[in-house]
């Protein structure tokens, strides 16, 4: 009988050395027994993407998915972000940077940071986020470390710059410049014994580092930067900066002055080198040289705080401060913190409720009150999983339409519940008398059966409100806590009622401003 085929043995490759003692080469660590390390920039780009950073691929596709279709909805977009509760933390604090929002006009909820930012500049913004966790996911070296330090401080400089010239695409200059170094900080995650064997020949010195890169590697990271680019669709933009044109626009031009400032003031920002620099900068953008020396130090201060809302403080830290801008406090570049995200927050229930009833007065449509209230019992009541529902035409079936937070996806897939006539039943009660229900161990509603409801959510720890037109139930929030020891409250479960009249409150409105007209 054949022996079942081992699939390391598989990957292996034609040519493995038959006696791996003899192999010439400078020490480090070994490979994995059938394993090699890549060598062809294409094998480097497919290691990359499939061993070292498979996830990365699937969060991009999600977005891709969103943004390239022309009928998608912010609500797909903040739904998507929302389900990663770092990467919420992390937008809002940017949408809230005096980079991206220098009036300082509070933004609180991933819904609005889409209306003022812009749906794609959020969707950018995402991408960079999953790059850069991704990448210090990894195992961070000091020169992935630096490498990060140059790239927001190149992306901070070229998007002010961009600003400055009146660029409409100031928001592209900046993931653009971030990531143009993708493929140098990928390599110095995962490279290995061949990113030791570089290392090795950058600090014996006596070669560029391009030289270097083609003598260990036959190739240059820049290239691997444009292959992982065009791999993960980072844009045209980075793209053709990557591609490195004879024919250089002022946008492009942005980025690569962001690139040799970000280099230059590692020599010291009183440098002949830095100075002489900022000179040309001052022409490209029509400025003297004296303010806009007082604006690169600034930038670079907050530089140093957007390498901490993405989580690289390490790198924020290395950035070189300009002048009175060194005192920056270190605290102000630690990354952003998310283990209290999901507690209750009533600042952050009040700012979204008021958020609600402007967008009702506005009257704007049902799908974004319907997020900013998803996005306020997720957040702010802080339940784990929540959940709207909708009665089908011939109110037969509850179907599970929207759903944020932990195996979000999965809950709304399985919420399919028919009804009938028959008594006792959640479902079937719930819509003949609707109110909001708590559900906990040993406290559920007397005469009522919630075994229908448990098998789908296997939660233990669950409320139901409805959703009315004219007195009329048409559909219902759920949320549910996993964690038996949290509870649910009456403060907690007042608030959740709350959200969820906002959307009758909403239909009503609408329908009121229709008979109106």
């Amino acid at each position: 009988m054949a022996k079942p085929i081992d699939p390391a043995a598989r990957r292996a490759p034609a040519g493995s050395a038959l006696f791996p003692e003899l192999e010439l080469g400078v020490p480090g660590e070994a490979p994995a027994p059938g394993t090699r390390e890549p060598r062809a920039l294409g094998e480097w780009v497919a290691h990359i993407r499939d061993q070292e950073m498979p996830a990365l691929g699937a969060t991009v596709a999600l977005i891709h998915s969103v943004t390239e279709d022309d009928k998608a909805s912010t609500g797909r977009l903040a739904q998507a972000i929302l389900q990663d509760a770092a990467m919420t933390a992390k937008v809002l604090k940017l949408a809230n940077s005096a980079l991206y929002n220098p009036a300082r006009h509070g933004i609180s909820t991933i819904s609005r940071a889409i209306v003022v930012l812009g749906f794609n500049a959020v969707a950018e913004i995402a991408v960079a986020i999953r790059v850069i966790d991704a990448l210090l996911a990894g195992g961070v070296r000091q020169r992935v470390v630096t490498e990060m330090a140059r790239g927001f401080h190149a992306a901070v400089q070229a998007r002010s710059l961009s600003v400055m010239r009146h660029d409409g695409r100031s928001e592209e200059v900046f993931i653009a410049a971030l990531l143009s170094r993708v493929g140098e900080m990928a390599f110095w995650c995962f490279g290995g014994t061949q990113a030791q064997r570089l290392d090795a020949e950058l600090n014996a010195g006596g070669q560029t580092a391009e030289e270097a890169q083609m003598s260990v590697l036959g190739f240059r990271l820049r290239q691997l930067s444009l292959g992982l680019a065009r791999e993960w669709k980072l844009g045209p933009l980075l793209q053709s900066v990557l591609e490195g044109s004879s024919r250089v626009a002022p946008t492009e031009q942005a980025i690569l002055y962001g690139q040799r400032l970000a280099a230059e003031a590692e020599n010291g920002w009183d440098a002949p080198g830095t100075c002489k620099l900022i000179g040309e900068l001052a022409t490209f953008v029509g400025v003297s040289p004296e303010a806009l020396r007082e604006d690169l130090a600034a930038n670079s201060v907050e530089a140093a705080r957007i390498a901490g809302y993405f989580g690289g403080a390490e790198a924020g830290r290395q950035i070189p401060l300009a002048g009175p801008a060194a005192e920056l406090d270190v605290e102000e570049v630690e990354p952003v913190l998310v283990e209290d995200l999901l507690e209750p927050d009533p600042q952050l229930q009040l700012k979204i409720l008021r958020e609600i009833s402007g967008r009702i007065a506005a009257g704007a449509n049902l799908n974004e009150i319907l997020q900013l209230v998803l996005e306020g019992i997720y957040r702010g009541v802080g339940f784990d999983r929540v959940l709207f529902g909708l009665l089908s035409q011939n109110r037969l079936q509850l179907i599970g339409k929207t759903a944020l937070g932990t195996g979000a996806e999965a809950l709304r897939q399985r919420f399919i519940f028919s009804l009938d006539q028959t008594p006792g039943d959640l479902f079937n009660e719930f819509f003949r008398h609707p109110r909001a229900l708590r559900f906990e161990p040993g406290r559920n509603p007397p005469g009522l059966r919630i075994d229908r409801l448990q098998l789908v959510t296997n939660a233990s720890l669950a409320c139901v409100a409805p959703i009315l037109v004219q007195g009329r139930p048409i559909g219902l929030f759920y949320a549910d806590r996993l964690n038996p020891a949290r509870g649910i409250d009456d403060e907690t479960f007042e608030a959740f009622q709350l959200f969820a009249q906002q959307v009758s409150l909403a239909v009503t409105a609408a329908s009121s401003s229709r008979r109106s007209q």
